[in-house]
């Protein structure tokens, strides 16, 4: 995940998109994404709009992942380490019976 995160940010910076690049943009930026993704489930069943649909879901998803490693990178954050974290926090509050 981190050569990917990376690769992102040497992306922008030879666009010279940094500059608003800073966390309150990036978060406005992965809510909006992530409601494009949703479009394509508007009116449609799951299967339907994956069968319709699929290359611009899967680009509407790579978007979210996109703005959401730049404002892990921005503030500091091991989307990784913190995903295990959060996924540890899960099973304690939620053991399996």
């Amino acid at each position: 995940m981190k050569n990917l995160q990376d690769e992102i940010v040497k992306f922008t910076e030879k666009r010279g998109w940094t500059g608003n690049k800073d966390a309150r943009n990036l978060a406005i930026s992965i809510s909006l994404e992530a409601n494009e993704l949703l479009e394509h489930f508007q009116w449609n069943n799951a299967e339907e709009a994956i069968t319709n649909n699929k290359d611009e879901i899967a680009e509407e998803a790579a978007d979210v992942l996109i703005y959401l490693l730049q404002f892990a990178d921005v503030i500091g954050i091991d989307l990784e380490e913190a995903a295990k974290m959060k996924l540890a926090k899960n099973a304690m509050r939620f053991p399996v019976k």
